[in-house]
């Protein structure tokens, strides 16, 4: 693609676009066939600041702003992605190389998170006790912090951001998005969709960039939270580093997720959960299952028929309507993935089915990888242990699902989990016993709606509160407490002793 058809992508502030101080751009690729599509502009601390400022001079009139018109605008929002939800989903598909089907699957699960907060009125109702001592009446309130970010991943550029913005701005804050570099568009058309919405201007913002305006966001007195969704390491820094500035900080890390079958699973179905969970998306979801344990014999018949699914997953540009699996994100992410296969032959990994010689015709310069699948995988190995991210699938063996409880609860990440039996006991005694924050039975992505939440255990999870549903009310607001009475009521003579109900 020549220089003149590149597209420059930029910041959007104050309900319009600049680069503003911006003198440093980064390449965007459309990872199916390696070639440049735009230039982002990174923003600079004076950008963010740019950012805060606006949305910190539109927070007083948007907090005083009742619950119910702020929902109706919300409804506008969410007419407006409903009538826009494929052209997201395209943008999805072109820089970050998800089949369209999961691109526009993303959208829709984010669409669900804004119809929730549509109903923030009665989200945002308090608590109110009369006569909580003679004369005196005491109700709880919750009211919202003021500017808060979002720090966002490559790998869901519409859903993540949903996660965090609607329950943010429909509790009265005003916010600003810092979406992955990687994969920009998709924030600026929401951002654009927001202002033909009629949010008022300074409401939403965007700034993109890199771990400068992070930075930046992080150490910004105005800024009074943080929400991240990204690797352990960098959640980690983001929940420390907004602590000691004394911020609200909710953030998600990564994740080891094992699915666990039992001798008596549907095998047929057991096996297309595997293909859909550990090779959707090609593997860059939190929630993908990328460790199968399987117990006892089931391992013999469930490994034929994974090598077979495994070689047959149709892998192309993912426009293309019959594609299940789309490109590496880009180049970088594409040899990360491929050393770890290389690991994993090293350690002594049984390589079952090796996708690094995969290619698509007409598309020889994308960041193509097939499907990976390992047998005979250790808990001491580099591909158990950390986060790959990538279409590799490990099978490990044990014995008994005692043995296989103990393995899954020893491991640092605990976001999601799932077990697949027929028997209901052994079910019950999973989900009782598993130290994984989202469950799934029979269910291989467990990823809960809207009005539940989401969020992991261990070292998936920095912070008290899940993502969305009522954990993400309570995350945006803060709760105020109100005793009242009237002189009518109030004894003469000064009191001294703590206030008791009487």
């Amino acid at each position: 693609m020549s220089s003149a058809n590149i597209k420059s992508i930029s910041h959007f502030i104050g309900n319009h676009s600049t680069n503003g101080e911006s003198s440093r751009f980064q390449d965007v690729f459309n990872p199916a066939t390696g070639l440049v599509t735009a230039q982002v502009a990174l923003a600079t601390a004076s950008d963010v600041d740019a950012a805060v400022a606006a949305a910190q001079a539109a927070f007083p009139g948007w907090a005083d702003t009742s619950p119910i018109r702020r929902s109706r605008l919300m409804f506008k929002f969410l007419n407006l992605l409903n009538t826009h939800k494929d052209e997201l989903a395209h943008a999805i598909t072109l820089e970050h190389g998800k089949v369209f089907s999961d691109a526009k699957g993303e959208v829709e699960r984010g669409i669900d998170i804004v119809e929730f907060a549509c109903g923030i009125p009665q989200l945002l109702k308090g608590d109110f006790t009369d006569q909580v001592s003679t004369g005196m009446d005491n109700w709880t309130l919750r009211q919202p912090l003021g500017v808060v970010a979002g720090v966002t991943p490559f790998n869901f550029p519409v859903m993540v951001p949903m996660w965090m913005f609607p329950l943010a701005i429909a509790t009265g804050n005003t916010f600003v998005l810092k979406p992955s570099p990687i994969d920009p568009t998709a924030s600026l058309l929401i951002a654009d969709l927001m202002k033909q919405a009629g949010f008022p201007t300074g409401v939403f913002n965007v700034v993109q960039g890199d771990k400068e305006a992070v930075d930046a966001l992080l150490n910004h007195p105005d800024v009074k939270a943080i929400s991240f969704v990204g690797s352990t390491p960098i959640a980690n820094y983001i929940y420390e580093t907004g602590a000691r500035h004394g911020k609200r900080v909710q953030a998600l890390g990564g994740a080891k997720n094992h699915m666990l079958v039992m001798p008596d699973a549907d095998i047929d179905k057991t096996v297309d959960a595997l293909i859909g969970a550990a090779y959707g998306s090609a593997g860059e979801r939190c929630m993908a299952i990328s460790v199968a344990v399987l117990v006892g014999d089931v391992a013999e018949k469930i490994i034929p028929l994974l090598i077979e699914r495994t070689k047959a997953l149709k892998i192309k540009n993912g426009i293309e309507p019959d594609a299940e699996m789309g490109p590496i994100v880009s180049k970088a992410a594409l040899q990360r993935i491929t050393d770890y296969i290389a690991s994993g032959i090293t350690e002594g990994a049984e390589l079952l089915v090796d996708g690094r010689s995969h290619t698509v015709e007409g598309h020889e310069h994308g960041f193509w990888l097939g499907g990976t699948l390992f047998d005979n995988v250790t808990a001491d190995m580099r591909i158990y242990k950390e986060e790959i991210f990538g279409p590799v699938l490990a099978c490990v063996r044990v014995k008994d699902f005692a043995e296989g409880v103990k393995l899954i609860n020893a491991h640092e990440f605990g976001n999601g989990v799932s077990c697949f039996t027929r028997d209901g006991n052994v079910a019950r005694e999973f989900g009782r016993r598993i130290q994984v924050g989202m469950v799934g039975i029979n269910v291989p992505i467990p990823v809960p709606m809207a009005w539940h939440g989401f969020g992991g255990w261990k070292k998936s999870l920095f912070g008290d509160t899940h993502a969305y549903g009522e954990e993400g009310v309570r995350f945006y607001t803060k709760q105020k407490s109100i005793m009242q009475r009237w002189p009518e009521s109030i004894e003469k003579g000064a009191e001294f002793a703590m206030p008791t109900a009487k």
